[in-house]
């Protein structure tokens, strides 16, 4: 039987919806579970954020990013990562910012910020060398499980803030670290619906697969950090939500490129020239505005957030009209 597109149309908003509810709530279940792990560890809710959650929330980028590269397509592999990295700060941290106020302190994020910019300026290093080896690959992950080591290391009793307190208990003591898992693959499914169904809604209605790859799969991607930060926003751990996405950006760069690379290197000529040229200093760019607000402000208020998504909308806009000239 022949399905139309207005039906294929009406089965992928089916679907859009599916994943979105999977993202829900298995964010809901990350965040309680995670929070309640790091009162009982004694662990800052901050590196609870940059850590596991930022882990399991950039599992799609893994992915999608490794398949990419392994499929000869390098330009999604790194789009992806890069799209991320924007989408992360410009549409997660601005739209969340613009509902609940992120507070923060210096000596809280100080470190992991100044990773996130030493992950960001290595990557455009070696985008700008035209290649990244298995070698640099195999640097990035030590550099990474060097830093989430000593950042365990470094956590003790005094770290932990009054937002560590956590608001659901378990009956089983094995409860939380099952909710847990069940949230990062529940997110990983929900992730994968949504791409998918996102990418059959742009093709019925004709958008360009390059401007899908650059911008619907990084959105794609991006949306378990979003939703994850809102139930976190909303239940007052600003932590968690700051620290995700600043682990999410140093994890999408420092693991994810660096296991893409392992498993095959990145060498020049396998992605469009603009990735190195342009959108790897708008990351960069992004990237050093959000830090400097942190450091300097130490809160992300409603105003900066709609600056940010007001940002991230115009970057889109600029990925469509660069590819319709190119065309």
């Amino acid at each position: 039987m022949e399905v139309s597109q207005v039906d294929a149309l009406i089965l992928a908003a089916g679907g859009l919806l599916a994943g979105l509810y999977l993202l829900i709530k298995s964010g809901d279940w990350i965040v309680e579970s995670a929070v309640y792990i790091a009162h009982k560890f004694h662990v800052a809710p901050i590196i609870i954020g940059f850590t596991i959650v930022a882990f399991g929330t950039s599992l799609p980028e893994l992915v999608v990013s490794i398949l990419a590269n392994l499929q000869g397509t390098v330009g999604i592999a790194l789009g992806n990562v890069m799209g991320s990295n924007i989408a992360n700060i410009g549409l997660v941290i601005g739209f969340t910012a613009i509902l609940y106020t992120l507070k923060t302190t210096v000596k809280s994020v100080a470190r992991d910020l100044g990773l996130m910019m030493v992950a960001t300026f290595i990557l455009t290093a070696l985008m700008q060398y035209g290649e990244i080896s298995r070698l640099a690959g195999f640097g990035m992950l030590i550099l990474l499980i060097t830093y989430v080591f000593y950042g365990y290391m470094r956590a003790s009793d005094n770290d932990v803030p009054e937002e560590a307190i956590p608001e659901k208990e378990y009956k089983h003591p094995l409860a939380p670290y099952g909710y847990l898992l069940a949230g990062m693959v529940l997110i990983y499914f929900g992730a994968e619906l949504l791409v998918r169904c996102a990418k059959i809604s742009a093709a019925i209605i004709g958008v360009p697969d390059a401007v899908i790859g650059l911008s619907v799969i990084a959105l794609g991607t991006s949306l378990p950090e979003l939703s994850t930060c809102l139930i976190a926003a909303r239940k007052g751990h600003h932590g968690i939500v700051i620290g995700n996405i600043i682990g999410s950006n140093v994890f999408n760069i420092l693991m994810i490129i660096g296991i893409a690379a392992l498993v095959k290197p990145i060498l020049a000529g396998d992605f469009n020239e603009q990735l190195a040229n342009i959108d790897i200093w708008i990351m960069m760019g992004i990237s050093a505005i959000f830090a400097a607000v942190l450091l300097l402000y130490r809160k992300v208020t409603p105003f900066l957030g709609m600056m940010f998504l007001a940002f991230y909308a115009f970057y889109n806009v600029y990925i469509y009209y660069r590819y319709l000239s190119e065309v």
